[in-house]
């Protein structure tokens, strides 16, 4: 079962809950982001080099390309 957005973030939520629960996403997200830093980059960079050749930039594969997936 997936939970609508709006179970998951409810429009009567108080201003202080509101900045508590803004806080933990980011720091949940920069703990993320810290703790897979290596394969995060890894990913976007090998993403990247597959998108465009160095020599000849302007020919661009479609982001739809099944090979990127």
């Amino acid at each position: 079962m997936t939970a609508g957005i709006e179970e998951l973030f409810p429009a009567d939520l108080p201003d202080p809950a509101a900045v508590a629960l803004s806080q933990f996403l980011h720091d949940l997200a920069a703990a993320c982001e810290s703790h897979y830093y290596h394969q995060l980059t890894r990913y976007h960079r090998t993403r990247q080099l597959d998108l465009f050749d160095p020599e000849r930039p302007w020919l661009r594969r479609p982001p739809d390309d099944p090979d990127l997936r």
